[in-house]
């Protein structure tokens, strides 16, 4: 157990540093400043806590037993909430008020707590935002289809905070280290099946949030030709193929087609089934796997950016999403670019 702890853990402080680095980036979180600042602080809370569990565990250094440990402990559920509910909101990101001051509630509280009780109340605590955050989903449910395989993953990583929720309630009762070495465990496992989320659907939460809001809006589009604008919205891209531009988005396309940009968000949505972000990728994907078959000679990074990606990262994270490999392996499986080669 103690094993597969350490193993975990390492893991863990792995893929902290490797979200922090490609996932929360600016790109994967337009308009959404606060859900990636929140993000960030959660993976330090989290690197922070398995620091702790690897020096219990590993050199017996009882850090879980100090206030720093049980500050950080205290601080990853309402860290967790200012990162999903901006996204899970059905308006645009407000800035910060100040009623959401009081998710500092037990932050504050908790120096003042017994450390017998420090532990249960904070996985108590969890446990609240955890049913706040199902409550959420579940008013999502409609859009289930939309995110099947990721609702699976993130719900199997919903189950196992339940899980370690209902272990630190009775963590005095367990033997020494068991609590710590399960906890470890359940950390390394929520950061793994992250990972496979993301690497499947590497801007899941820009997605998430247009969906939302789509979701929850009141129709706009009472007095749009849809047929029309649809029309319209074709012409720009295979005509003047508006998707190359890297700067595009829905406020400049809509602004292009006299929308609002809720209407244009809600037209693609329900008409296209489909939010903008997604919709624009698989433009420029297209776009990429034309010129992969008929330019061999160019590099696969240009062809990307002539698609309108930002960097190869982004290209590879797309393609890969849509296509399901890489846009190497896609040029290989041509028969023009074996023919040149």
């Amino acid at each position: 157990m103690t094993a597969l702890a350490l193993l975990l853990i390492g893991f863990s402080l792995f893929s902290a540093l490797t979200l922090a680095l490609t996932h929360f980036r600016a790109e994967n979180y337009p308009d959404q400043t606060r859900s990636r600042l929140m993000g960030l602080v959660l993976l330090l809370a989290l690197g922070g806590l398995q620091l702790a569990h690897f020096s219990w565990l590993y050199l017996d250094q009882a850090w879980v037993s100090a206030l720093p440990y049980r500050l950080t402990l205290f601080a990853v559920a309402p860290t967790f909430f200012l990162f999903s509910q901006p996204m899970l909101a059905s308006t645009n990101q407000a800035p910060l008020r100040p009623s959401l001051l009081w998710h500092a509630a037990p932050l504050v509280l908790c120096p003042a707590l017994p450390s017998a009780a420090a532990l249960p109340m904070a996985f108590m605590v969890g446990a609240g935002y955890l049913l706040w955050l199902a409550h959420s989903l579940y008013l999502l449910r409609q859009e289930r289809l939309r995110f099947r395989l990721e609702i699976v993953l993130l719900g199997t990583v919903f189950a196992v905070a339940i899980g370690v929720a209902a272990l630190g309630l009775f963590q005095a009762a367990l033997p020494e280290k068991l609590f710590f070495s399960l906890y470890a465990i359940a950390i390394g496992l929520a950061f793994f099946l992250v990972q496979t989320t993301l690497a499947l659907h590497p801007q899941l939460s820009a997605e998430v949030s247009e969906t939302v809001k789509a979701s929850y809006a009141s129709s706009t589009l009472v007095n749009v030709d849809c047929d029309a604008t649809l029309a319209q919205l074709e012409a720009l891209m295979q005509v003047e193929r508006l998707y190359v531009d890297a700067e595009l988005s829905l406020p400049k396309l809509a602004d292009r087609l006299q929308l609002s940009t809720h209407q244009l968000s809600e037209l693609i949505n329900a008409r296209l089934g489909k939010n903008f972000s997604r919709y624009l990728r698989e433009l420029r994907v297209s776009a990429a796997k034309t010129m992969l078959r008929d330019e061999p000679r160019a590099s696969v990074l240009s062809i990307g950016l002539n698609a309108g990606f930002t960097s190869q990262s982004n290209f590879y994270e797309a393609f890969r999403e849509i296509e399901g490999m890489t846009p190497g392996q896609y040029r290989k499986l041509q028969p023009t670019a074996s023919a040149t080669s």
